[in-house]
């Protein structure tokens, strides 16, 4: 039994047997707002052909039904799969609900936004319970229980509607320059106190050494998200800067309305006002922020450490010597700080129920990226497209625009898978420092109690589930603009408007997921 005491604790146990990230995988979209991209043509008749739909375009152009990635696919399965994107400036969310308004709907989708929830509540999701271990046994059986039962909870009948993302590593990271650490002669800190010292040195001491007074400390984005790692030392559940759901005072709360976040609030004010947090953070749009980090401005931040390799190209052309290291969560007295880690629920895929006649087709086609006989492919893909040999040894080539794009449907990763992803994805000498700064992360995880929330318990309440309300108070306490105590008011306002039933809605599926559990 995978329970959920082995995700809470620091040390995880990687009890998952570890299969590998599939390769680049495209959006899908609908309606007049898409790019149905290759006809839907089978060139095999006893083929089925299935339309999908998955969010996060790649650098590629989408395969054509005789492309070899899609008929090797086949001919191992039955299935020829068709890749469908939402056209260049669409906004994938407001398509899919195009979609199901019309009814033209993809035979298998990976759903964003909330939309699994409105196909749901609309009877237009198939129930997966019987389908999947019939046609997706690999898939079935590497899903844990614990996963499936968190889905089932978030549907009213108790069904399975979805296939659920598996994360069991920390995505996300707080980082620090190690060379401007080693520039102004300082440790790694350790301490809320040793991190405000690093800061000040940060600001004063020109660790980038142009001679200039342009370091910047630390940094956030707009609305106050990407500074997660300033609320983590004061365990705040915090996921890319907006509250999440954990354990305070002994029951599942909102984050943004506690006496931890009112805390991490003072702290994050008294940075700002000493300049130790970008000034400009409020009006940080993301290409802005990420080009003060890539031009040797930043000294700390929080980030995805898988996506680093680019990120350090660019400031390596400024300070050839730059080293990015993990940064520990600084400790701060009576507070026990953490890295937000959510690691199950999340909707991955779903089969609409008009699309009920392809299920069996669309379930087979997912189960071959959940077989372990498929690893190696599922890797590498095609050679020549995306891979190349070297002396006896798969590399993958890198994308561009005019690489069919292979699909991939495995969002599964474990310590294992992202240590391969790592190997392939990083140039050899950087490979340890980012494995390194993944362990520092994971030992600092916790797997928050609202893992796997729905989204429907925000219904009726958008402002509440979108967290405007929380963003104007924290940005306007922050800079100054309104006093500390305008938080309170903010806790009133938050309850009144919707809080407090969502609080009760929260709750009440968080009983129910403990109810499975027993």
């Amino acid at each position: 039994m995978w329970n959920r005491n082995q995700w809470t604790h620091k040390g995880w146990t990687w009890s998952v047997l570890a299969l590998t990230l599939g390769i680049t995988t495209v959006l899908a979209g609908c309606s007049s707002n898409t790019d149905t991209g290759s006809s839907a043509a089978p060139t095999n008749p006893d083929y089925v052909v299935v339309d999908v739909y998955k969010t996060h375009l790649s650098k590629g152009k989408l395969p054509t039904p005789d492309d070899a990635h899609v008929q090797y696919i086949a001919e191992r399965t039955g299935v020829q799969y068709n890749l469908q994107t939402t056209s260049s400036g669409g906004d994938p969310v407001e398509s899919m609900n195009v979609m199901i308004a019309s009814g033209d709907l993809p035979d298998i989708m990976r759903p964003v936004g909330g939309v699994e929830q409105t196909l749901i509540s609309q009877n237009g999701a198939l129930a997966l319970d019987d389908l999947l271990p019939k046609y997706a046994p690999n898939l079935w059986k590497r899903i844990p229980q614990e996963a499936w039962d968190i889905v089932r909870s978030a549907s009213p009948d108790g069904k399975i509607y979805y296939v659920p993302k598996i994360y069991m590593i920390p995505e996300r990271a707080p980082m620090i320059r190690q060379d401007w650490l080693d520039a102004v002669g300082l440790e790694m800190p350790t301490t809320q106190e040793e991190y405000v010292e690093v800061l000040k040195a940060f600001l004063n001491e020109d660790p980038n050494g142009n001679g200039q007074a342009d370091e910047i400390p630390t940094t956030g984005r707009e609305f106050g998200t990407w500074m997660d790692h300033l609320f983590a030392m004061y365990g705040v559940a915090m996921w890319e800067g907006k509250p999440e759901w954990d354990i305070y005072d002994g029951k599942l709360q909102y984050a943004g309305v506690t006496q931890n976040m009112k805390d991490a609030i003072v702290f994050v004010r008294d940075l700002y006002e000493q300049k130790l947090l970008d000034n400009e953070t409020f009006l940080n749009k993301g290409e802005i922020w990420t080009a003060k980090i890539n031009n040797n401005l930043v000294g700390s931040w929080y980030h995805l450490p898988g996506n680093l390799k680019d990120r350090l190209a660019a400031i390596q052309t400024l300070a050839p010597e730059a080293v990015v290291k993990g940064m520990p969560i600084p400790t701060v007295e009576g507070y026990e700080g953490y890295v937000t880690q959510k690691s199950v629920g999340e909707p991955e895929w779903m089969i609409p129920k008009v699309s009920e006649d392809k299920a069996e087709a669309s379930l087979k086609l997912l189960d071959f990226f959940y077989d372990p006989a498929n690893e190696d492919f599922i890797r590498f893909g095609i050679e020549g497209v995306h891979h190349e040999v070297v002396d006896g040894k798969k590399q993958l080539l890198p994308a561009d625009d005019n690489t069919p794009i292979g699909l991939g449907m495995l969002n599964y990763n474990t310590k294992e898978t992202m240590d391969v992803r790592i190997e392939q994805t990083f140039p050899e000498d950087q490979v340890q420092m980012v494995k390194d700064i993944f362990e520092v992360a994971t030992a600092d995880a916790r797997r928050i109690a609202g893992d796997g929330l729905p989204s429907s318990v925000y219904q009726g309440y958008p402002d509440i589930q979108s967290h405007k309300l929380f963003q104007e108070y924290l940005s306007k306490i922050v800079i100054g603009e309104w006093p500390l105590e305008k938080f309170d008011e903010f806790v009133e306002r938050w309850n009144s408007s919707g809080g407090a039933e969502v609080t009760k809605r929260a709750q009440e599926w968080y009983e129910k997921v403990q109810s499975y559990q027993q």
